[in-house]
């Protein structure tokens, strides 16, 4: 690291259980971050100002009105431009070190094996049950960790998958939950909620990448925002 990146990230290497080796490990980590919408804008916000080395970003599709309310990411005028893109374009100006790569497609059967293999492991920041499923069999098969997160309302979920030979989306869920949408439109979310569960799929991409604390594998952590509380459900 250069004089001006040992400034930037000096109040992070002065953790002891980070230090220069801890920032070192994030500066060489790749992470595949897929979704760039709700969930995924607190994600690469927070990864890219930790200084991860290289991030791949993949989703298909263009910002709308509608995601301004909860993706912080993008504005007013990015709207009908491509989130990946645009995406790439701010997390550059907010950290010029890190490696921002592209994947402006859907993710599916014929490419998920193909972009997941680069990277050392995933952040699933989907909305949608078949990319789940699909992102946890690919991880599976190429043995890569898996932090999962999803919101819906005033709530959200997180888990690491495939940690350590720690569980698999399929087993803790192994029939797909019921969709409670309405007329094929999505559940509303709370403006602050992806917020939240993003900067904590963050926490925990960051904890596995430096060996800091205990991985959140093995356990669902629940938070209900109007009952402003955590829930953690272990599982074996």
């Amino acid at each position: 690291m250069n004089k001006n990146e040992l400034n930037r990230y000096a109040r992070q290497t002065m953790l002891p259980q980070i230090g220069t080796t801890g920032q070192a490990k994030i500066r060489q980590a790749k992470v595949l971050v897929v979704g760039a919408g709700g969930l995924g804008a607190p994600v690469l916000q927070y990864l890219t100002a930790a200084g991860v080395g290289t991030i791949g970003i993949v989703d298909n599709d263009t910002v709308s009105e509608t995601n301004l309310q909860r993706q912080v990411l993008y504005s007013t005028e990015d709207i009908d431009l491509p989130k990946a893109e645009i995406a790439c374009e701010k997390l550059l100006k907010l950290n010029p070190y890190c490696n921002i790569q592209t994947y402006n497609e859907r993710l599916d059967e014929k490419n998920a094996s193909e972009i997941v293999r680069k990277f050392d492991l995933v952040v699933d920041c989907t909305d949608n049950f078949t990319s789940r499923y699909l992102l946890d069999d690919v991880c599976e098969k190429l043995e890569k960790p898996l932090v999962y997160g999803s919101i819906e309302e005033f709530s959200g979920q997180i888990s690491v998958f495939h940690y350590d030979k720690s569980f698999s989306y399929k087993k803790l869920f192994p029939e797909k939950p019921e969709d409670k949408r309405t007329n094929g439109e999505p559940l509303g979310v709370f403006s602050a909620i992806p917020g939240v569960i993003g900067s904590l799929q963050a926490t925990e991409v960051l904890k596995i990448i430096t060996g800091a604390g205990d991985v959140l594998s093995g356990r669902l952590l629940l938070y209900d925002a109007l009952k402003s509380g955590f829930k953690a459900v272990s599982f074996s």
